[in-house]
């Protein structure tokens, strides 16, 4: 089964709204192209690639203009193109997969981590004792390989068109140890290297605003560039990532997000809180 991409979520949002135009069920057009309504059902939820050929197949059938056919046919082309975490695709679950595809994708970025700093500025030596203290017990190679991972998905940030990345952390993630007293030093450093680039942000809430909407888990919001592409929530829990895109679930994540944007420090006085930090070790 291959990764619910962006552009996969937008074709497949585009076949149902065709089909909902053509006054379709389900049922009615699966039997027109001899398939499965639960086939159909899985290309608009984009669980399930679909071809080139099938989807000219129901545009023609719905009666889409020559034009709008052949944008979903390269649309179709393209979403089956694999990407770069392909390679790393045995070392992760489903749906963590699914989310690095969407993350690739993604124009904005926010996350907020409450007890970790953000997984996109962690340098290779925090990366390790993050992993090291995982629920997992790896190997020192399993652990080089999600190293690797992850610092790959950070190569976005400092190349060609960068995504905005607005990063909220908890000062309590800045407290505790994740390594030893060297790797908690470059770890700030990088940091305050990072929050100097353009299209990053970091945020920090201080201890003393005490308990707070996110005090509870991690959060990430993905934006994209294309106006149909809704935008994704995902939290982090016990059983791993969860990827949320109703839209109940996104009004209630897009408000912590904001209320923990007020709770936090302004960029500028949480630049002056990680120097305070690391010349304070």
């Amino acid at each position: 089964m291959a990764p619910k991409t962006a552009r996969a979520r937008r074709l497949g949002i585009a076949l149902r709204q065709h089909r909902e135009a053509a006054g379709l069920t389900l049922e009615a057009a699966a039997d027109e192209i001899n398939s499965t309504r639960s086939t159909l059902s899985r290309y608009e939820n984009a669980q399930t690639l679909v071809s080139p050929a099938t989807v000219r197949a129901l545009l023609t059938l719905y009666g889409v203009g020559a034009d709008d056919v052949a944008a979903a046919v390269a649309l179709a082309k393209d979403a089956r193109k694999p990407g770069w975490w392909v390679s790393y695709s045995y070392l992760l679950d489903r749906r963590t997969i699914d989310f690095i595809a969407l993350e690739a994708e993604a124009t904005g970025i926010a996350n907020f981590e409450p007890s970790v700093v953000p997984g996109l500025l962690q340098t290779a030596d925090y990366i390790r004792g993050v992993m090291r203290g995982g629920p997992h017990t790896l190997s020192d190679n399993d652990v080089e390989e999600r190293v690797h991972l992850r610092l790959d998905r950070q190569q976005r940030l400092t190349g060609d068109d960068p995504p905005i990345f607005d990063a909220i952390l908890d000062e309590a993630a800045l407290l505790r140890p994740v390594g030893d007293e060297a790797a908690m030093q470059g770890q700030l450093r990088h940091l305050l290297k990072m929050s100097e680039l353009p299209n990053i942000t970091v945020q920090l809430i201080p201890l003393a605003a005490g308990y707070h909407r996110g005090t509870r888990g991690s959060l990430h919001i993905l934006e994209f560039a294309d106006p149909e592409d809704p935008i994704i929530a995902s939290v982090e829990t016990v059983a791993g990532q969860m990827v949320l895109d109703r839209p109940g679930d996104l009004r209630t994540c897009t408000k912590i997000m904001e209320h923990l944007r007020t709770v936090a420090l302004s960029p500028s006085a949480s630049r002056d809180a990680l120097i305070k930090l690391l010349k304070g070790r």
